[in-house]
């Protein structure tokens, strides 16, 4: 294993690398899929074919899935299992996970300080209903996702925040939740900052000012037919029948106070623009937030975190307010408020990624990608036109199988060099394959990190709100047509491979033409 500089600090880790340990499988390379084949499958069935959305069940899917591939490794089967050790443990998956937990914090804090209130009466006060809510929502959290750089944190905030705000004013769930995670598909995809920008110009020799610039018509395309289809699509399909009583007196509480919380979010997106790490630009707006809900009375310090202590203990004499939270005598000991709840929400899926990413290394270390990736080379790229092709077709491939789209991008990376440097393709050309579709795709497919992430949120939503229900939770099998800007972005770059469009050989543009960043 071995980790890259990708020019501004940020390190890229491999995968893998020429040090590790290749596993040997009965039936050869190919059988190294199984562990991720099976979990696929498991996928489907519980959620598509049963309809059962539970992060848990898939945890046991994976699980299971490393089992069976187990019995197909030859040898002792230690190296197996020192693979899925080295695969939970890689940074890129960690990284994941830092900005779901920081995510989370922040979300939760915001719902705490009345922001979802605050989008219902500005939503109200501009007469956005139902019906443009969805085509609005892909514009912010557009906008937000490429300010802050995580299309992840951005799918968590949007689903805690928006998607109730949209549900009461008749918004049809599948389409909002397909327009939340288009909105990060354009932010990852387009972003400086984003991770999935930086890996995919570094990994293909090209400076990142280069790279963003060159992207920008092909991310406009899509992001334009998205958001009509948003707007056609929020009129023809119909919002829940929500209680009206409850509408009504939800509406009827919203106050405008809740959007001062905007300024939180603001923090963040100036911070990260900045440059500071991620999780700096967030600490920050979750600071800010937590001043806000107690500065101007929008929330107490007990909905920000709330130790319950045991009623018999030494400690219930400490019961009232600390610096940083509030303490209670309580018959049922714990430790709640947004702070907590933001995090713990995500524990299941924190697993299940870490699990997928081992079930990946071991797809590597058994040469399943390379023997995809050779045959893609050998005997379906054989011109220019096939070559690009080859180039979109296989990184969806290796989306449908990675969750994480970073994870994706980089274990697909050198099989895009290669095939690309046959070609004579211009880098920011291959740069660009290999962002938009690891982008869109991630969002996707229903068991990949972005779907999940914004479905764990969603499935918080219960417990936030008393007239939330658990049948307004959108199962992530059914909002995978309306991620419109994933399909066009995807779509517009297979159009391109095949017809031609923006194709730059390595000789048709100079480093001078671009300014460095």
């Amino acid at each position: 294993m071995s980790d890259t500089d990708s020019g501004d600090g940020t390190e890229i880790e491999e995968i893998s690398g020429p040090d590790v340990e290749a596993i040997e499988f009965y039936g050869g390379r190919w059988m190294s899929v199984v562990p991720i084949g099976v979990f696929i499958l498991w996928a489907i069935v519980q959620s598509g074919l049963f309809g059962i959305g539970d992060t848990t069940g898939l945890v046991a899917g994976m699980l299971v899935a490393l089992i069976v591939g187990m019995f197909f490794a030859k040898g002792d089967w230690k190296n197996y299992a020192n693979t899925i050790f080295d695969g939970m443990t890689k940074r890129v998956a960690a990284t994941a996970v830092v900005a779901w937990l920081w995510a989370g914090m922040f979300s939760n804090t915001l719902q705490a300080g009345g922001f979802v209130g605050g989008l219902v009466w500005a939503a109200n006060a501009a007469d956005v209903g139902g019906a443009l809510f969805p085509a609005a929502t892909f514009i912010l959290a557009a906008l937000f996702t490429t300010g802050i750089g995580t299309g992840y944190g951005a799918a968590v905030a949007f689903s805690a925040l928006f998607f109730p705000a949209g549900i009461l004013l008749g918004a049809n769930p599948v389409l909002l939740f397909g327009a939340i995670l288009s909105g990060a598909v354009f932010g990852d995809n387009l972003a400086p900052v984003s991770d999935t920008t930086i890996v995919s110009a570094v990994t293909q020799d090209a400076d990142i000012g280069g790279v963003v610039a060159s992207r920008f018509k092909y991310a406009v395309i899509a992001a334009v037919l998205a958001l009509v289809a948003y707007v056609f699509a929020g009129n023809a399909m119909a919002g829940l029948d929500i209680s009206q009583q409850a509408q009504d007196l939800f509406v009827q509480n919203s106050e405008p106070a809740g959007l001062l919380h905007l300024v939180s979010m603001l923090v963040v997106i100036v911070t990260a623009v900045m440059g500071r790490h991620i999780v700096e630009a967030i600490s920050w707006g979750l600071i800010v937030a937590v001043v806000f809900n107690v500065v101007f009375d929008l929330a107490p310090l007990s909905d920000v975190l709330l130790f319950k202590v045991p009623e018999t203990s030494a400690a219930a004499s400490w019961a009232g307010s600390l610096p940083i939270a509030e303490v209670v005598a309580a018959e049922n000991a714990g430790v709640t408020g947004s702070i907590y709840n933001g995090a713990a929400g995500f524990f299941p899926l924190i697993v299940l990624v870490l699990l997928i990413v081992a079930g990946s290394e071991i797809m590597i270390r058994g040469g399943g990608f390379e023997a995809i990736q050779e045959w893609l080379l050998e005997n379906v790229a054989t011109g220019v036109r096939k070559a690009e092709t080859t180039m979109v077709v296989g990184t969806a491939l290796v989306n449908s199988m990675i969750t994480i789209n970073t994870a994706a991008e980089i274990a697909i990376a050198p099989y895009i060099a290669r095939i690309g440097q046959r070609y004579n393709i211009n880098s920011y050309r291959r740069a660009n394959i290999l962002d938009a579709n690891t982008s869109a795709l991630g969002y996707i497919f229903p068991w990949g990190g972005g779907v999940l992430i914004g479905f764990a949120t969603l499935q918080g939503l219960p417990g936030q709100y008393e007239w939330f229900t658990s049948a307004m939770v959108v199962n992530p099998v059914q909002v995978w047509p309306y991620v419109f800007h994933g399909w066009f972005l995807f779509g517009v770059f297979l159009l391109s491979a095949l017809t031609g469009f923006g194709l730059e050989y390595t000789t048709d543009r100079k480093s001078k033409d671009v300014t460095r960043l």
